[in-house]
């Protein structure tokens, strides 16, 4: 296997292995070159050249680590297969009680999406690191400008006391509309274009949501009570 230098993890991008061995590498401050391959021929001819069988592949101070699995060990982790399986357990949570909350204060759907957009950036804000780290897999706009994932959070927040309070609700409506179709448009991309097999970070950066059409389904709601929001003024 070929010689490398320094630390350097190569990967494709929209692995869910190769994630969680960067989280590791993160985890455990190292720093690291991330080399994500352009193409399936750039990632197979790696694999034939270091004679591997699959990605990601570590290396440490030069010295060949391996995979996830091997990554783990070598900082002595142990990953919990149960733990690491998806669930909508989160969002289900989040929903149902945003619900009860919505019926409790007959706010009506207007009230049930700010209390879900609310509750929803509670969580994000509890991690903004662990938040950005898991959103940059899939959005758009934090891959080329990563203050977004930070600004994220809080614009969700924005939009949430909005339809609520009902304030500002020009710049409520226009902020929720091109919120709601960015982050839905990475969503399809990610998840039907790219086929990658990734977390969702709408409850949090830790989570084991899946990303896919319940993820969609938040953005297309923000945006269209976003639209809905601005029809009002008219």
């Amino acid at each position: 296997m070929g010689e490398q230098q320094g630390n350097v993890i190569y990967h494709k991008r929209g692995c869910g292995w190769s994630d969680k061995a960067i989280g590791l590498l993160e985890k455990h401050d190292v720093s690291f070159e991330d080399h994500e391959f352009a193409s399936k021929t750039e990632e197979e001819e790696f694999k034939a050249q270091h004679g591997v069988g699959t990605t990601p592949q570590v290396y440490l101070n030069g010295e060949h680590i391996g995979g996830y699995d091997a990554l783990a060990e070598h900082f002595g982790e142990q990953d919990d297969e149960e733990e690491s399986a998806t669930s909508y357990v989160p969002v289900i949570a989040v929903f149902s009680t945003t619900a009860l909350l919505a019926l409790a204060t007959q706010a009506g759907i207007m009230g049930f999406m700010g209390f879900s957009l609310a509750v929803l950036a509670c969580l994000k804000l509890m991690d903004i690191p662990g938040f950005v780290q898991g959103f940059r897999q899939y959005d758009l706009i934090t891959r080329r400008v990563p203050a977004y994932g930070r600004v994220y959070p809080f614009a969700e927040l924005f939009v949430g006391l909005g339809f609520l309070s009902g304030l500002l609700p020009l710049v409520t409506g226009l902020v929720a509309i091109l919120v709601g179709i960015a982050g839905g448009f990475s969503i399809i991309k990610a998840v039907y274009v790219d086929k990658a097999d990734l977390n969702c970070a709408c409850v949090g950066g830790n989570s084991n949501v899946p990303l896919g059409v319940i993820s969609f389904t938040e953005n297309a709601m923000m945006a269209g009570m976003g639209l809905w929001v601005l029809l009002r003024l008219m």
